[in-house]
């Protein structure tokens, strides 16, 4: 199991960081139980656990609490019992009558009580996300720094006694956020932590960040690192995973370059790193991990094909972009500094803003009542394809010989890009387009 080889891993930078000696077993016996499990509220939920089960009262009084009880249950079901998934965290069930049976085998794997413990220390560095999925990322500093909030959640249940306990995947995902922020303090975590809370059934707790929150926290995080690898699941009635996941960090990273890039003489408006991590996606996670990659195509913004033109690609809305609140303007941004990151070409910003200030001089040029040019401008606009694109650009170099050269500029641009980014060039266009028409209002 991977959270296994996790355990292990961080136990050798533990052990060596420390100067100590610990096997699995004697640190979760003498540092990992006393954090997690001693405390009535646990830091983390391991399903049909012994601590998932209500001990009996004569095993409480017998090892002096609830917690030891349980705790002496799982050393005897770790020493008695087959690897499954209570005592062997995200394993198989038990036996073929549970929901995760299509893991068991009847193959003979030597998997001893270390191993076993292993997956418990492991399984205690999954980065949560919205959906119950959790991320596992084999990186030193990553494991370090995430053990290092251990400790912080314990003191943060124990003065907020009435938030949910067991979500050390989401604590991990807040912990990490807040370890990059530029407000954080390590001097004295506790004051400058910002743990967002949310009320689900009733209850109060930690806030689900989405995926692509935690994906800008590791890009900042590592950023020295072009790819990481993430092992991806959700262990819950039945274990799901969508095994091992490339991260593109460096592609990401770009979103923020462009930001400097785009925005550089709008200082005063620019968008700030916490307003572009706060970037709702048209995929889910799981759409997202079908990729193969996440990367920047995974990031695209949720709502921005409603102001594609319609039929380019899927779920085109074909919409006018309209600038009326603060929101409308840091959606504008970043919808624009998504695409750029994808065109990957600053000049065609430049480009696709001339275009649009010439579809905004033809339609000064209709005659009184008459709309054939603004057509026109609507049928460039419009474009759902290279094909109709060019043929429409054809018929407006012919109303606007003057813009000739901007013109075929344009046309020598877009036959030279992937045809699956034309849809956001004609798309860049069509919001300078409309920012163009605010401005001159």
């Amino acid at each position: 199991m991977y959270t296994s080889y996790i355990g292990k891993k961080f136990l050798t930078l533990y052990n060596n960081e420390n100067g100590t000696n610990y096997s699995a077993e004697e640190f979760f016996d003498e540092v990992f139980f006393k954090l997690f499990f001693t405390d009535e509220a646990h830091l983390m939920h391991v399903g049909n656990s012994p601590f998932f089960q209500k001990p009996k009262e004569e095993d409480v009084s017998k090892h002096g609490g609830r917690s030891l009880a349980q705790y002496a249950n799982l050393r005897a079901n770790i020493e008695e019992d087959i690897p499954n998934m209570s005592i062997y965290v995200g394993a198989q069930a038990r036996d073929i009558f549970g929901t995760t049976s299509g893991q068991v085998t009847d193959m003979e794997f030597n998997v001893d009580k270390n191993e076993m413990y292993s997956s418990w220390i492991g399984a205690a560095f999954g980065i949560g996300v919205m959906g119950r999925y959790s991320l596992l990322i084999d990186d030193d500093n990553v494991l370090m720094d995430i053990f290092s909030g251990w400790k912080l959640y314990r003191e943060f249940l124990i003065q907020t006694p009435n938030v949910k306990d067991k979500e050390i995947d989401y604590w991990n995902a807040h912990w990490l956020s807040n370890k990059v922020s530029s407000d954080f303090q390590n001097e004295s975590p506790m004051d400058s932590l910002k743990i967002e809370m949310e009320t689900s059934m009733g209850q109060t707790r930690i806030r689900k960040k989405r995926w692509s929150e935690v994906i800008f926290v590791l890009c900042k995080f590592i950023p020295q690192k072009r790819y990481i690898t993430a092992n991806i699941y959700q262990l819950d009635k039945t274990n799901t995973t969508f095994g091992f996941i490339n991260i593109s960090l460096h592609e990401i990273h770009e979103i923020f370059e462009f930001r400097d890039k785009v925005f550089i003489d709008e200082s005063s408006t620019i968008l700030e790193d916490h307003q572009i991590e706060q970037l709702e996606t048209f995929y889910n996670f799981r759409s997202a991990c079908q990729m193969g990659t996440i990367g920047l195509k995974s990031l695209e913004p949720a709502k921005l094909r409603d102001y594609m033109p319609k039929g380019s690609v899927l779920f085109a809305g074909g919409k006018d972009f309209k600038f009326k609140d603060e929101e409308s303007f840091i959606n504008y941004q970043l919808y624009k500094i998504w695409i750029m990151a994808v065109l990957n070409k600053t000049e065609l910003l430049n480009l696709a803003s001339e275009i649009a200030s010439a579809l905004v001089k033809l339609e000064t040029k209709d005659e009184r009542g008459k709309k054939v040019l603004a057509t026109l401008s609507k049928d460039v606009r419009e474009s759902k394809s290279l094909r109709f694109f060019i043929e429409n650009l054809s018929v407006l170099i012919m109303e606007l010989p003057e813009e000739s050269e901007t013109i075929k500029s344009c046309v020598e641009n877009s036959l030279k890009m992937p045809t699956d980014n034309f849809p956001l060039f004609i798309t860049l266009i069509r919001f300078e387009y409309n920012y163009q028409k605010y401005k001159n209002k």
